[in-house]
């Protein structure tokens, strides 16, 4: 932040700052719109936000709506597509800008694409960056902590996640019936939602199966039970599994075309995605960075694991934008309560001495008795070595936080990383 920001700041009321800074949003949303010819108008939108689970549900919906024939354009934070174009992002945000919605939404129906499948973050939704889009379904996921820097609250970050439904007022609304927030989210809505979760919900989850290869489930939708197989692992993705379903329901889909498109998707970028090496024992990357998001990995992983869960994981730094740094201890709690061992090594620093962020890290997991289950190993390439070194066959090891990226900002500096390709080069040496 600049020098004069901060003076300002300082002088300036801060509920004058934030009049001013909600006018300057609105109006560069209402000028994007206007310059990018009103792009998004007229279009079929599925729009999924949540705290975790995002990305992957949105590829679900994709991968069944291309199946059904249709011509889809989708922006997520690990890639963008359209029309069957696909692009990694590599931007480490996932709607970056006013300017990035509305010029995609061009290029979308220049592509004549019948469907969007939009990423929505809580940023996203308080700041106007999805102005003007007319959302035909819109799907909540789940709300745990995350974003607390920018939100203060949790109450402040479901109000901002729930101006998906009382702003763009979708003709569709999926909800978590199992999520701590449905209620709150059932409340702003103005129709019934349609409810998914293993309790009384309108499409119910119903016996999951679990094996190394996928999922099996099936959904209780009106008293007939649907049977589904997808090749994504973890009980989580039944959840982003479901609500895909839910929301392609909405849209008038078959299930045979939903039970194609679920079973064709192979997997998603980062997320849980198998390292193949030749190993005796499983890698799987995944973009994990909450408390939630870490344990949901890790659950996944014990569902797989014939032997030992292993995590190689660590927090993000403060740089010129704030993080959520109270996830921290949490995130080491977590992880030490539902992983055999766990590597806590540098996540991106960004500009904050990575020693303070790991110590955090490491505190969450002493506080929960974890003493014997963890090993610090400030170096990433170190600490995925020794898992590596450490893994027998039939474990599991989880390298989490990084995922889909390409680079890590380390120290000011943007650092080439590609967890993939480095676990896989790693693998060569180690077994």
């Amino acid at each position: 932040m600049s020098n004069v920001k901060k003076l300002a700041r300082k002088v300036i009321p801060k509920s004058a700052i934030k009049k001013a800074e909600h006018q300057y949003r609105l109006t560069k949303a209402k000028t994007a719109y206007a310059l990018y010819g009103m792009a998004p108008k007229g279009t079929k939108v599925i729009a999924v936000t949540g705290t975790n689970g995002k990305t992957t549900t949105c590829a679900i919906i994709n991968a069944i709506l291309k199946e059904a024939g249709y011509k889809t354009a989708v922006y997520t934070t690990a890639f963008t597509e359209i029309a069957g174009k696909y692009e990694p992002n590599h931007s480490h945000m996932t709607v970056t800008s006013v300017w990035s919605v509305q010029k995609f939404f061009k290029q979308a129906k220049e592509a004549g694409v019948q469907y969007v499948i939009l990423e929505v973050t809580s940023h996203a939704l308080d700041q106007y960056r999805i102005y003007g889009v007319p959302v035909e379904v819109a799907v909540i996921t789940n709300l745990t902590q995350d974003h607390l820097d920018y939100h203060k609250t949790m109450q402040n970050y479901a109000a901002a996640k729930a101006k998906l439904l009382t702003e763009y007022h979708p003709k569709s609304i999926i909800l978590n019936a199992d999520d701590d927030w449905f209620d709150y989210f059932s409340q702003k809505a103005d129709k019934s939602p349609i409810s998914v979760g293993k309790k009384q919900a309108s499409c119910q989850i119903k016996a999951i199966q679990y094996s190394p290869q996928g999922t099996g489930f099936s959904l209780l939708e009106d008293t007939v039970e649907h049977s589904y197989n997808m090749q994504l692992v973890g009980e989580f993705n039944v959840y982003n599994a479901s609500m895909a379903i839910a929301a392609c329901r909405a849209l008038s889909l078959s299930y045979a075309d939903i039970a194609k498109g679920l079973n064709a998707l192979k997997g998603v970028a980062g997320r849980l995605e198998p390292v193949l090496a030749g190993q005796p024992f499983m890698v799987l990357v995944d973009y994990a960075h909450t408390p939630d998001a870490v344990k949901n990995v890790l659950q996944a992983a014990r569902g797989v694991a014939s032997g030992m869960v292993r995590l190689v994981f660590g927090a993000t730094g403060v740089g010129e934008y704030a993080r959520d740094t109270t996830k921290r201890g949490p995130m080491g709690e977590v992880a030490v309560k539902y992983a055999d061992y766990v590597y806590v090594t540098d996540d991106e620093t960004y500009l904050e001495d990575p020693a303070q962020i790991r110590k955090a890290v490491v505190q969450g997991g002493l506080a929960a008795g974890g003493a014997k289950k963890y090993v610090e190993i400030a170096d990433r390439k170190d600490a995925i070595k020794q898992a590596f070194i450490d893994a027998k066959p039939g474990d599991v090891v989880i390298l989490a936080g990084i995922g889909h990226q390409n680079y890590r900002s380390m120290a000011g500096k943007k650092e080439p990383w590609d967890e993939r390709q480095i676990a896989k080069n790693l693998l060569a040496v180690t077994k």
